[in-house]
């Protein structure tokens, strides 16, 4: 069996307690080197083979899964953050399938939501954004022609863009093309809840500038939206007196508004 394990954004009390678990009983680890905590292996059992995939190709880790698998052994995928996103797992997991090997995925916190919590942050605050977007700029992976920076700043939304650090002259530039105002609040993080994390708050107009003073080139999620200001927002209709839910009725006062 191999596990598709999330390893959360950096800080190693941030995975699942079922990843935690999962890493404790593995047989194999195959991890992201590049990006993962290395203080996750501490979870790993005596005797644990343990394999840094950023030295390695998709063939030389399907190898070891194979292998593994073969032997009845338990696996563990171990990516950063939350494998769905940037984690390169589909091309692995429909290789499994080709060869019958029994797979299942554990998800975990990614950088945005590690961003998120380092700035006390909210992406959806009523009147200012309902919508989180979360993308990237093209660079040695393409980006589909509809799903430009562009494209999505036109809506102003809140936005967290992966794998672009080393891009923000070109980033900031196509932010304001899409439509964002140059005073629109902005944030780097860099290696979000990871011991060095470092987090500043910009506007899309400085965000370059920002960038090239904390002397950031990679490791940071760029975060984009009216949202970072904390304000202008409404309360939320879930815990106002004047709104009904299926655990509380409409209020005057400290009464309940009967039918």
């Amino acid at each position: 069996m191999v596990h598709f394990v999330g390893a959360g954004c950096g800080a190693s009390d941030l995975i699942t307690v079922r990843g935690m678990k999962l890493l404790q009983k593995a047989d194999v680890i195959i991890y992201a080197g590049s990006l993962v905590n290395p203080e996750l292996l501490q979870y790993a059992q005596k005797g644990c083979e343990i394999y840094n995939s950023a030295k390695m190709t998709l063939d030389e880790v399907l190898e070891k899964m194979y292998l593994a698998s073969e032997s009845g052994k338990e696996v563990v995928r171990l990516h950063t953050g939350d494998p769905s996103i940037y984690g390169a797992v589909q091309e692995q997991m429909q290789a499994l399938e080709k060869k019958k090997i029994e797979y299942d995925s554990c998800p975990g916190v990614s950088a945005c939501f590690g961003a998120a919590a380092s700035l006390n942050l909210e992406y959806t605050l009523p009147d200012v954004s309902q919508s989180l977007v979360i993308t990237r700029m093209s660079g040695k992976t393409a980006v589909p022609e509809g799903e430009s920076i562009e494209s999505f700043a036109k809506h102003h939304a809140s936005m967290a863009i992966y794998l672009s650090a080393g891009m923000l002259d070109e980033l900031e530039k196509r932010l304001l093309q899409g439509g964002y105002s140059a005073d629109t609040p902005a944030a780097l993080v860099y290696k979000a809840t990871w011991q060095d994390e470092k987090k500043y708050i910009c506007t899309v107009g400085t965000l370059a500038k920002t960038g090239q003073g904390a002397k950031i080139k990679n490791l940071a999620v760029v975060l984009v939206g009216d949202v970072i200001a904390k304000s202008g927002y409404s309360l939320s209709k879930l815990y106002s007196p004047d709104f009904e839910t299926g655990y509380r009725k409409i209020r005057r006062g400290n009464q309940d508004v009967s039918d």
